[in-house]
């Protein structure tokens, strides 16, 4: 069963933080973005970061932070190995935004529709957060808060495109016992960063990278987080 008051509160922090973000005074970037410079010629793009409570599996865990009911959860998919960017990775929603787009927002929304089949009029747009630069793909990406008012069935649209499209209990992600650091040598640098195991009807897959970052700055900025294991190293599932 739902916990109302707990879903209303997570709708609400969640609101209250796009809110921010739209002041005169919004604040930092997300967690380590905030030191991050923007590259160069970057090209504007938006994830649709989607919370909803209608989840067939509820979470194993009990969070500690009220806000997170068992059936609290976030939209997200596994990109196609054949992709040229980002194979395989686990990501949200979302793409470029494009000339024929309003906003970034028309832009997520857009992308998850494409993606994964959502209704799009289900959605509750909360706002808009600070751009976040990805250097790899020189890309400066939106993230967009949104609420699932009325939840739709999602899948794979195209397999050229997406390998899984999933709902994740919130819950599962702050587990300590489902978090560590994921470690990636390229061209003689190291780059570490936060992982979090996700299991889906299809199997298990690691979520890292820049999905990872935004989540871990997230639930920090949201005060979700849960002490964990930082020197814990997930196996990394290139391809």
């Amino acid at each position: 069963m739902t916990d109302l008051s707990s879903a209303s509160t997570a709708r609400a922090q969640l609101s209250e933080l796009a809110a921010v973000a739209a002041s005169d005074d919004p604040g930092p970037r997300l967690g380590v973005f905030e030191a991050l410079p923007e590259p160069p010629n970057a090209r504007p793009a938006a994830v649709l970061i989607l919370f909803g409570v209608l989840d067939g599996l509820p979470a194993d865990h009990d969070a500690q932070a009220s806000a997170v009911s068992s059936d609290l959860d976030v939209l997200l998919l596994a990109r196609a190995d054949t992709l040229r960017a980002h194979p395989g990775q686990v990501a949200f929603p979302g793409g470029r935004v494009d000339p024929e787009d309003d906003d970034a927002v028309a832009a997520a929304l857009r992308e998850a529709v494409e993606e994964t089949g959502l209704d799009p009029s289900g959605v509750e747009v909360l706002g808009p957060l600070a751009a976040l630069p990805l250097e790899f793909s020189r890309h400066l990406v939106t993230p967009v808060l949104a609420w699932w008012r009325h939840p739709s069935p999602v899948r794979v649209v195209d397999t050229a495109e997406s390998a899984d499209v999933f709902r994740v209990p919130v819950a599962d992600l702050l587990d300590p016992a489902h978090r560590g650091v994921t470690v990636l040598r390229r061209g003689g640098e190291v780059f570490r960063g936060p992982g979090f195991m996700v299991r889906t009807p299809s199997g298990e897959h690691i979520v890292w990278g820049f999905t990872g970052l935004i989540l871990d700055a997230l639930f920090d900025r949201l005060g979700w987080t849960e002490p964990w294991d930082r020197d814990r190293v997930l196996p990394l599932p290139l391809p």
